[in-house]
Protein backbone atom coordinates (compact mmCIF):
# COMPACT_ATOMS: atom_id res chain seq x y z
CA UNK A 1 0.00 0.00 0.00
CA UNK A 2 1.41 3.55 -0.47
CA UNK A 3 0.29 6.47 1.79
CA UNK A 4 0.76 10.18 1.51
CA UNK A 5 -0.44 11.82 4.52
CA UNK A 6 -0.34 16.19 4.10
CA UNK A 7 2.14 16.07 1.67
CA UNK A 8 3.44 18.91 0.45
CA UNK A 9 6.54 20.02 -1.56
CA UNK A 10 7.65 23.60 -1.98
CA UNK A 11 11.21 23.89 -4.01
CA UNK A 12 13.95 26.04 -2.99
CA UNK A 13 12.91 28.81 -5.61
CA UNK A 14 9.41 29.03 -3.80
CA UNK A 15 7.39 27.41 -6.44
CA UNK A 16 4.43 25.01 -4.69
CA UNK A 17 4.52 22.02 -6.50
CA UNK A 18 2.40 20.08 -3.97
CA UNK A 19 0.01 21.37 -1.08
CA UNK A 20 -1.35 18.61 1.28
CA UNK A 21 -1.84 15.63 -0.98
CA UNK A 22 -4.08 12.46 1.18
CA UNK A 23 -3.73 9.94 -1.00
CA UNK A 24 -4.04 5.98 -0.85
CA UNK A 25 -3.33 3.37 -3.46
CA UNK A 26 -4.03 0.00 -2.45
CA UNK A 27 -1.47 -3.03 -3.62
CA UNK A 28 -2.41 -3.89 -6.54
CA UNK A 29 -4.59 -1.16 -8.11
CA UNK A 30 -4.09 0.28 -11.46
CA UNK A 31 -3.90 4.02 -11.42
CA UNK A 32 -3.59 6.46 -13.49
CA UNK A 33 -1.85 10.29 -12.67
CA UNK A 34 -2.93 12.92 -15.05
CA UNK A 35 -2.78 16.33 -15.11
CA UNK A 36 -1.22 19.40 -17.42
CA UNK A 37 3.10 20.38 -17.62
CA UNK A 38 3.71 21.67 -14.63
CA UNK A 39 0.77 20.50 -12.07
CA UNK A 40 2.86 18.49 -10.10
CA UNK A 41 2.76 14.82 -11.49
CA UNK A 42 6.01 14.76 -11.91
CA UNK A 43 6.72 15.89 -8.01
CA UNK A 44 4.51 13.59 -6.84
CA UNK A 45 6.56 10.35 -9.03
CA UNK A 46 10.10 11.71 -7.96
CA UNK A 47 8.79 12.20 -4.00
CA UNK A 48 7.26 8.08 -4.59
CA UNK A 49 11.20 7.58 -6.13
CA UNK A 50 13.02 9.31 -3.21
CA UNK A 51 14.33 11.43 -5.64
CA UNK A 52 13.00 14.66 -4.30
CA UNK A 53 12.13 14.59 -0.28
CA UNK A 54 9.06 16.30 1.07
CA UNK A 55 8.59 19.61 2.39
CA UNK A 56 6.38 17.98 4.66
CA UNK A 57 3.87 15.36 5.44
CA UNK A 58 4.21 11.25 5.62
CA UNK A 59 4.66 8.90 2.97
CA UNK A 60 4.96 5.32 3.21
CA UNK A 61 5.50 2.77 0.45
CA UNK A 62 4.86 -0.76 1.31
CA UNK A 63 6.12 -0.28 4.46
CA UNK A 64 8.80 1.69 4.14
CA UNK A 65 8.70 5.52 5.65
CA UNK A 66 10.40 7.43 3.01
CA UNK A 67 10.53 10.56 5.03
CA UNK A 68 12.35 9.03 7.74
CA UNK A 69 14.79 6.73 5.44
CA UNK A 70 18.45 6.93 5.25
CA UNK A 71 20.70 7.40 2.43
CA UNK A 72 22.14 4.41 2.40
CA UNK A 73 18.69 2.58 2.20
CA UNK A 74 17.85 4.45 -0.78
CA UNK A 75 18.95 2.08 -3.52
CA UNK A 76 17.82 -1.13 -1.72
CA UNK A 77 14.11 0.88 -1.47
CA UNK A 78 14.18 1.32 -4.99
CA UNK A 79 14.70 -2.41 -5.85
CA UNK A 80 11.56 -2.73 -4.91
CA UNK A 81 10.29 -0.71 -7.89
CA UNK A 82 10.28 -0.80 -11.38
CA UNK A 83 10.73 1.99 -13.74
CA UNK A 84 9.19 2.55 -17.54
CA UNK A 85 10.58 5.73 -18.93
CA UNK A 86 9.37 7.62 -21.85
CA UNK A 87 12.48 7.98 -24.00
CA UNK A 88 12.95 3.75 -23.31
CA UNK A 89 17.11 4.65 -21.69
CA UNK A 90 17.41 1.17 -23.36
CA UNK A 91 21.52 0.81 -23.98
CA UNK A 92 21.79 0.37 -27.67
CA UNK A 93 25.53 -1.05 -27.72
CA UNK A 94 23.63 -4.20 -25.74
CA UNK A 95 21.39 -7.04 -26.94
CA UNK A 96 17.60 -7.27 -25.78
CA UNK A 97 18.63 -9.79 -23.18
CA UNK A 98 21.62 -8.04 -21.73
CA UNK A 99 19.20 -4.84 -21.15
CA UNK A 100 16.83 -6.79 -18.94
CA UNK A 101 20.21 -8.70 -17.80
CA UNK A 102 21.38 -5.48 -16.27
CA UNK A 103 18.48 -4.82 -14.07
CA UNK A 104 19.27 -7.57 -12.94
CA UNK A 105 22.97 -7.89 -12.07
CA UNK A 106 22.82 -4.19 -10.33
CA UNK A 107 20.58 -5.80 -7.63
CA UNK A 108 23.30 -8.63 -7.03
CA UNK A 109 21.39 -11.67 -8.88
CA UNK A 110 23.19 -14.89 -9.84
CA UNK A 111 23.99 -16.02 -12.95
CA UNK A 112 21.67 -19.24 -12.67
CA UNK A 113 18.74 -16.50 -11.82
CA UNK A 114 19.20 -14.63 -14.67
CA UNK A 115 19.46 -17.47 -17.18
CA UNK A 116 16.10 -18.65 -15.58
CA UNK A 117 14.23 -14.98 -14.93
CA UNK A 118 15.13 -13.37 -18.24
CA UNK A 119 13.70 -15.80 -20.74
CA UNK A 120 10.83 -15.84 -18.83
CA UNK A 121 10.33 -12.69 -18.57
CA UNK A 122 11.00 -11.87 -22.53
CA UNK A 123 7.93 -14.37 -23.57
CA UNK A 124 6.16 -12.67 -21.09
CA UNK A 125 6.26 -9.89 -23.81
CA UNK A 126 6.55 -12.35 -26.74
CA UNK A 127 10.43 -10.86 -27.23
CA UNK A 128 12.36 -14.25 -26.39
CA UNK A 129 12.71 -14.60 -30.07
CA UNK A 130 14.56 -11.34 -30.50
CA UNK A 131 16.85 -11.81 -27.15
CA UNK A 132 20.29 -11.30 -29.55
CA UNK A 133 19.14 -8.41 -31.38
CA UNK A 134 20.39 -5.27 -30.54
CA UNK A 135 17.79 -2.13 -30.42
CA UNK A 136 18.71 -0.52 -33.48
CA UNK A 137 17.45 -3.34 -35.17
CA UNK A 138 13.51 -3.43 -33.19
CA UNK A 139 10.64 -1.30 -34.14
CA UNK A 140 9.20 1.49 -31.24
CA UNK A 141 7.05 -0.55 -29.86
CA UNK A 142 9.42 -3.36 -29.24
CA UNK A 143 11.99 -1.19 -27.67
CA UNK A 144 9.12 -0.17 -25.13
CA UNK A 145 8.62 -3.67 -24.40
CA UNK A 146 12.02 -4.32 -23.59
CA UNK A 147 11.56 -1.44 -21.30
CA UNK A 148 8.49 -3.30 -19.62
CA UNK A 149 10.65 -6.27 -19.54
CA UNK A 150 13.45 -4.77 -17.83
CA UNK A 151 11.14 -2.99 -15.66
CA UNK A 152 9.44 -6.54 -14.37
CA UNK A 153 13.15 -8.44 -14.09
CA UNK A 154 13.26 -8.45 -10.54
CA UNK A 155 9.37 -9.02 -9.91
CA UNK A 156 9.12 -5.38 -8.37
CA UNK A 157 6.20 -4.70 -5.64
CA UNK A 158 5.59 -1.11 -7.89
CA UNK A 159 5.98 -0.64 -11.53
CA UNK A 160 5.74 3.31 -12.29
CA UNK A 161 5.61 3.94 -16.03
CA UNK A 162 6.25 7.88 -16.54
CA UNK A 163 4.47 8.99 -20.22
CA UNK A 164 5.15 5.37 -21.31
CA UNK A 165 3.20 6.47 -24.47
CA UNK A 166 4.74 9.88 -24.86
CA UNK A 167 6.79 9.12 -28.14
CA UNK A 168 4.96 6.10 -29.35
CA UNK A 169 1.50 6.58 -32.03
CA UNK A 170 -1.79 5.92 -30.74
CA UNK A 171 -2.29 1.82 -31.79
CA UNK A 172 1.36 1.16 -30.16
CA UNK A 173 -0.14 3.51 -27.13
CA UNK A 174 -2.99 1.06 -26.54
CA UNK A 175 -0.66 -1.68 -26.87
CA UNK A 176 1.85 -0.51 -24.42
CA UNK A 177 -1.03 0.30 -21.97
CA UNK A 178 -2.56 -3.16 -22.43
CA UNK A 179 0.45 -4.88 -21.80
CA UNK A 180 0.86 -2.93 -18.33
CA UNK A 181 -2.86 -4.04 -17.61
CA UNK A 182 -1.85 -7.19 -18.10
CA UNK A 183 1.59 -6.82 -15.59
CA UNK A 184 -0.88 -5.35 -13.22
CA UNK A 185 -2.97 -8.40 -13.57
CA UNK A 186 -0.08 -10.66 -11.87
CA UNK A 187 -0.66 -8.85 -9.11
CA UNK A 188 1.43 -5.83 -9.38
CA UNK A 189 0.61 -2.52 -8.31
CA UNK A 190 1.31 -0.32 -11.44
CA UNK A 191 0.79 3.75 -11.56
CA UNK A 192 1.02 5.21 -14.76
CA UNK A 193 1.62 9.43 -15.33
CA UNK A 194 0.35 10.73 -18.05
CA UNK A 195 -0.62 14.47 -19.11
CA UNK A 196 -2.53 12.32 -21.73
CA UNK A 197 -6.43 11.77 -20.48
CA UNK A 198 -7.23 10.58 -24.01
CA UNK A 199 -4.85 7.38 -22.93
CA UNK A 200 -6.50 6.95 -19.56
CA UNK A 201 -10.04 7.55 -21.27
CA UNK A 202 -9.66 4.28 -22.71
CA UNK A 203 -8.40 1.98 -19.49
CA UNK A 204 -11.46 1.11 -16.91
CA UNK A 205 -8.63 1.98 -14.37
CA UNK A 206 -8.63 4.41 -10.99
CA UNK A 207 -7.99 7.85 -12.55
CA UNK A 208 -6.94 10.53 -10.22
CA UNK A 209 -5.92 14.05 -11.75
CA UNK A 210 -3.40 16.99 -10.08
CA UNK A 211 -4.35 20.25 -11.09
CA UNK A 212 -1.98 23.52 -9.51
CA UNK A 213 -0.42 21.09 -6.75
CA UNK A 214 -3.93 19.34 -5.33
CA UNK A 215 -6.09 16.54 -6.13
CA UNK A 216 -8.81 17.75 -8.34
CA UNK A 217 -10.45 14.49 -8.88
CA UNK A 218 -10.18 11.10 -7.49
CA UNK A 219 -12.51 8.53 -10.00
CA UNK A 220 -12.51 4.64 -10.30
CA UNK A 221 -14.79 2.63 -12.12
CA UNK A 222 -16.57 -0.98 -12.07
CA UNK A 223 -17.29 -1.57 -15.45
CA UNK A 224 -15.68 -3.91 -17.31
CA UNK A 225 -13.54 -3.43 -19.91
CA UNK A 226 -14.30 -5.06 -22.55
CA UNK A 227 -12.07 -4.41 -25.23
CA UNK A 228 -8.64 -4.19 -23.14
CA UNK A 229 -10.18 -8.30 -22.06
CA UNK A 230 -10.23 -8.87 -25.73
CA UNK A 231 -7.07 -7.55 -26.44
CA UNK A 232 -5.07 -9.28 -23.62
CA UNK A 233 -7.00 -12.61 -24.89
CA UNK A 234 -5.27 -12.35 -28.24
CA UNK A 235 -1.94 -12.22 -26.50
CA UNK A 236 0.63 -14.85 -25.73
CA UNK A 237 1.29 -13.16 -22.29
CA UNK A 238 -1.77 -15.06 -20.93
Amino acid sequence: MITLKNVSKVYPNSVVALKSINLTINTGEFVFVTGASGSGKSTLLKLLMKEEEATSGKIRVFGSDLISMKKKKIPFYRRTMGIVFQDFRIIRSMTVFQNVELAMRVVGASSRAIRKRVPYVLSLFSMEDKADRYPGELSGGEQQRIGLARALANNPNLIIADEPTGNIDPELSYEIMSLLAQINKMGTTVLVVTHDMSVASKFDFRTIEINKGSISCDTSSSKSNVNVQSFLNSQKIL
